[in-house]
């Protein structure tokens, strides 16, 4: 197979693998890039794009819940309106900041080293949160009150940082303010949408020439696009089913064992 097109599969899974997982999709297709050896910079529009196949996963497989929220919000139902409300609400701080720290975020992309640090430190900070979050009072999105679905929209803002993780980020921020964690799990599935489409039309705004320019191809972008939403189809189901067994222990330690593996790697290679 050729090079060029075994990158876009290897990219497709690892993004379909870690969007939703806690361990950082963007850390993962940062260091994959220095792994595999291929330059990050032509590759960056198409690792913001194949997102979206990840997100059509989340769409794929909780249709009903969308389409109950879309007839009740026809119907003016109170607990459809806080569906919505509260989603709205929660991305709010991203769009915000991202907009606002997007230049120095583009800085950090290019840092392997911060995104191994970045995955050790995430995974102590959720084994600290595992240990120490006892009561969980709310059960389904639209019962979680403003104040504190404020709280996690600003918790998401962190995950700006690669190798932090949106979807830790948000999880571990609606765990610690009384989220119960299959909820957790699926808000931050749910948030994932606005705030990657978001953040695909800033880039496409941005560097959208990029892909006119050859480089990566429309081909290839919908190559890993498939890719990926296939992958996090398979993904999904497997990890609300786990965290809801288990908690999230597994992933903080890989975290940080991927984290001291990849600065041991840095530092010789």
């Amino acid at each position: 197979m050729d090079m060029h097109y075994l990158t876009v599969i290897l990219l497709g899974i690892v993004e379909g693998l870690t969007e939703f997982l806690p361990v950082s999709s963007t850390g993962h297709l940062i260091l994959a890039s220095e792994l595999l050896g291929y330059d990050a910079s032509v590759w960056a529009m198409f690792n913001v794009i194949i997102q979206l196949g990840a997100i059509l996963a989340v769409v794929v497989l909780y249709w009903r819940t969308f389409w109950a929220v879309g007839m009740g919000l026809l119907k003016r139902e109170p607990h459809s309106w806080r569906f919505l409300r509260n989603l709205i609400i929660a991305f709010i701080p991203a769009a915000v900041v991202g907009l606002a720290v997007h230049d120095y975020i583009e800085i950090l992309l290019g840092s392997p080293k911060v995104v191994a640090w970045a995955l050790i430190v995430g995974g102590i900070a959720i084994l600290a949160i595992e240990r120490v979050i006892k009561e969980q009072r709310f059960v389904g999105i639209a019962d979680i009150p403003v104040v504190r679905v404020i709280g996690i929209g600003l918790i998401q803002c962190i995950s700006m940082i690669p190798g932090v993780s949106r979807s830790g980020a948000t999880i571990m921020g609606a765990l610690t303010l009384g989220v119960e964690r299959r909820t957790a799990a699926e808000f931050s599935f749910f948030l994932a949408i606005p705030t990657m489409l978001g953040a695909t039309a800033l880039e496409l705004l941005k560097k959208g020439d990029q892909i006119t320019s050859g480089a990566v191809g429309w081909d290839s972008i919908a190559l890993g696009f498939i890719v990926s939403f296939i992958v996090a189809l398979l993904v999904i189901r497997w990890f609300v089913g786990l965290v809801s067994k288990h908690g999230f222990g597994p992933f903080a330690w890989y975290r940080i064992i991927a984290g001291i593996g990849a600065l041991v790697w840095l530092s010789v290679r």
